[in-house]
């Protein structure tokens, strides 16, 4: 029977993993509803959402379903007809398969997340225009510091030039 080595997990696949178990603990509760806000979207952007849970869905589902399978094969004793070693390869190869459906739903809710991720940054405009808000917000503290400086600088100048002055035209050597 061959070894499966998993590679390194990353955060992301955790992320999908989470999920998994959420959905498997709720059991298909809909991971989308909030409860305290409710918000009238644009049909194009309810659509979009409601594609997204629905992926998200059907992805979890299927690792679900396939860790199922894959746990009830490793615990199955078969008394069939096929001898043991048939039994063993049959048992592993249907193992590899469903394995290889987890990866394609891992990969599959990863990408769901990186999409998650590009609708948030497009079309978060709250929160681009709070960040250009505090920007600005920022410039204009930076820009008064520095025009209070250029001030305290100017008058500073012309005191001296007004004592220079005053040296100058009162002095003997002119």
């Amino acid at each position: 029977m061959p070894i499966v080595i998993w590679p390194k997990v990353n955060t992301q696949f955790k992320l999908a993993i989470y999920l998994l178990f959420i959905y498997a603990h709720n059991k298909g509760v809909s991971t989308m509803a909030s409860g305290s806000r409710t918000t009238i979207l644009p049909q194009s952007k309810e659509a979009l959402l409601k594609s997204y849970n629905a992926r998200l869905k059907d992805d979890v589902r299927s690792m679900l379903e396939n860790f199922e399978e894959i746990l009830k094969l490793a615990r199955r004793e078969s008394h069939s007809q096929i001898s043991k070693t048939t039994q063993c390869e049959q048992d592993a190869l249907e193992m590899q398969v469903r394995a290889a459906n987890m990866v394609r739903a891992g990969e599959s809710l990863m990408k769901l997340v990186a999409d998650l991720k590009q609708y948030l940054i497009l079309n978060d405009f709250h929160s681009v225009n709070e960040a250009i808000t505090n920007n600005s917000q920022l410039f204009r503290n930076t820009q008064s510091e520095c025009d209070k400086k250029l001030m305290k600088l100017r008058d500073e100048m012309a005191m001296d030039l007004y004592d220079l002055e005053e040296e100058y035209y009162t002095s003997i050597f002119k």
